[in-house]
């Protein structure tokens, strides 16, 4: 194993009045992988979209199981793909005052973390 955590989106938006439909297909592909992700969530938003996310460990290039297209009939588009490598969890930002670009932390302020610029990553 490689200890990196690839997270694959998959969002589809649903052909009218067919919300729920698209929902539970959903659930029932991402339960019929060929093998089992680390996690795996389901999510909906406004005009019958619905969001699979399913993080695997492996590096960004590796063969991984992914939902499949559902039938023309049951979208309204074709389905939208994504893929991310996982930098490492964030502690909450909640305490951290917002500021203008340039101006420094109030003393004592806890400091966002560090985001890497075009062409660096954190390691």
């Amino acid at each position: 194993m490689s200890g990196t955590t690839v997270a694959l989106m998959w969002e589809a938006r649903a052909a009218d009045g067919r919300g729920l439909e698209l929902l539970e297909w959903a659930r029932a592909r991402s339960a019929e992988l060929a093998r089992e992700p680390l996690r795996r969530e389901l999510l909906r938003a406004p005009q019958d979209r619905v969001l699979v996310i399913t993080w695997w460990e492996g590096a960004y290039g590796d063969e991984l199981p992914e939902l499949p297209e559902p039938d023309a009939e049951l979208i309204t588009r074709p389905v939208h793909r994504w893929r991310f490598e996982s930098l490492g969890a964030v502690e909450s930002l909640d305490r951290v005052e917002p500021r203008s670009p340039g101006e420094s932390p109030a003393p004592g302020s806890p400091r966002p973390p560090e985001v890497p610029g075009p062409g660096k990553f954190l390691g």
